[in-house]
């Protein structure tokens, strides 16, 4: 079995190389087929048990009407394949967005540059002037891979998990502090 930090370490990331090293690391070596029947298996069980308590966080809602209110266009980037994403994002969230990236989009997920790339073209935005927020190793990864300012956010990991990012956030309250008091906008040299 595997622990609960090991699951959100690999958030963002549990594709079919990730998960079977995984299993290669408990001494099991499964095959491309055991994998396909387990992960159609997890996204049902997924859809019928878990999908309903899916809720973002309290002050996330307000936070992304508060930086829409203030002329900033945001991207979504997730590992969530485009019909989970469909079924379990708040749609009264999905307004706030200007660009939607599922990992269904691109050819390679998370820790890879792709999605955050796909998302700055698609925004037409400037690296040097975008900011992502992060919360597991592998979305850090993808956006420092793609050159860009990262901010992590302590939801489920410690800060030794996050310290590839940029700055990290104690929580939703500092991380609304960073970005509308400027504090992010120099990078933070490793």
């Amino acid at each position: 079995s595997f622990t609960e930090e090991e699951i959100y370490l690999h958030e963002g990331a549990i594709e079919l190389d990730t998960a079977r090293s995984l299993f290669i690391s408990r001494g099991v070596n499964p095959t491309k087929e055991f994998f396909d029947s387990a992960f159609k298996l997890q996204k049902k069980i997924f859809l019928e048990k878990y999908a309903k308590f899916v809720k973002p966080f309290p002050d996330v809602p307000a936070l992304l009407e508060e930086l829409r209110k203030n002329g900033r266009r945001l991207a979504l980037v997730t590992s969530s394949h485009s019909e989970i994403f469909e079924r379990v994002f708040p749609r009264d969230l999905k307004v706030f967005f200007d660009v939607i990236v599922t990992g269904d989009k691109v050819q390679r997920k998370k820790p890879y540059p792709d999605p955050y790339l796909k998302a700055i073209l698609e925004l037409e935005a400037n690296k040097e002037y975008s900011c992502v927020v992060e919360n597991a190793p592998c979305g850090i990864m993808s956006a420092k891979s793609a050159g860009l300012f990262c901010v992590a956010i302590k939801t489920t990991l410690s800060d030794e998990h996050l310290r590839l990012a940029d700055v990290i956030a104690k929580n939703h309250k500092h991380l609304k502090d960073l970005l509308f008091n400027g504090k992010v906008e120099k990078r933070v040299e490793a």
